[in-house]
């Protein structure tokens, strides 16, 4: 039985992956905020119908094994709290999925002080990744899937200020958590060179909730376009599932199916090295 970490497992496509390993019999460790969503999935699972597949050990057919860590990611003390938790109940985790998401189009001061979107989408996951390297290098065949669309500029990122306190944008914010979540692989794979760690996008639209504080109008498009050209999310994930079952060692990047170039920038072991030292000395 393999375990399955996502975070972001209640809704959207988190909760469509945490669906799909609940049905084939992986142990699935679900980080979020709300029980009740969770409680609502884990009840429709309903026990596997088939044993898993892949992984070390195959599982009888039997009942669901789930798990709920509550977590905010945005903070900085409830990350290291749930990272520390499941480093004491779990000696190996086979999959990180990093799915957590909540849109912000303006700049928000957590209370702890810190800039919302970039402890959410950067700097949790750097202490996921991190935090849990040795149990995933327990695994035998490990993978970090980041939900993080590849393809950012290799300068996006403002290492004096990545907390963009002066001029911050939506499309500034986006494109350096994504860049930074491209460079994180490096790092990943340099300690763990067995370890796959895929920057994925979906290709097009999905049909999901949008969570985040957002204007009317973006709330307005994601809502009707999502609804008419948006895949289910169910759909939408099948080539994660493929990348998870079947993980190949080193860095990548995908757009659904497709392969995507990493983005190579000149000076990319000196950035993340410069961020990983950042965050471990102010984000404590």
């Amino acid at each position: 039985m393999r375990t399955i970490v996502i975070t972001g497992g209640t809704d959207g496509m988190g909760a469509a992956l945490a669906r799909h390993y609940l049905a084939v019999g992986d142990r699935v460790v679900v980080i979020g905020r709300d029980r009740a969503k969770f409680e609502a999935l884990r009840d429709a699972a309903g026990p596997p119908a088939t044993p898993a597949a892949t992984g070390p050990a195959a599982s009888d057919a039997g009942p669901v094994h789930a798990e709920f860590v509550a977590a905010d990611l945005s903070s900085i003390a409830d990350t290291r709290r749930m990272v520390d938790q499941l480093r004491r109940e779990h000696e190996r985790i086979d999959a990180l999925v990093l799915a957590a998401s909540y849109i912000r189009q303006r700049r928000h001061l957590t209370a702890e002080g810190y800039e919302a979107s970039w402890v959410l989408f950067f700097v949790s996951k750097y202490l996921l990744v991190t935090g849990l390297a040795g149990r995933l290098r327990a695994a035998t065949r490990p993978i970090v899937v980041n939900t993080a669309v590849p393809g950012a500029r290799a300068d996006a990122i403002d290492l004096d200020d990545p907390g963009m306190s002066r001029g911050f944008s939506f499309t500034r914010s986006n494109a350096q958590q994504r860049r930074a979540n491209e460079l994180l692989g490096i790092l990943a794979t340099a300690e763990d060179p067995n370890l796959a760690y895929v920057t994925w996008g979906p290709s097009g639209l999905v049909r999901t909730s949008f969570a985040g504080e957002v204007g009317p109008g973006m709330k307005i498009s994601a809502a009707v376009f999502g609804t008419v050209l948006g895949k289910r999310p169910d759909a939408a994930v099948r080539p994660l599932i493929d990348l998870i079952d079947d993980p190949a060692p080193g860095r990548a990047a995908y757009r659904g199916t497709r392969p995507t170039p990493l983005v190579a920038g000149g000076h990319d072991r000196e950035d993340i090295a410069r961020l990983a030292q950042m965050i471990e000395r102010d984000f404590r």
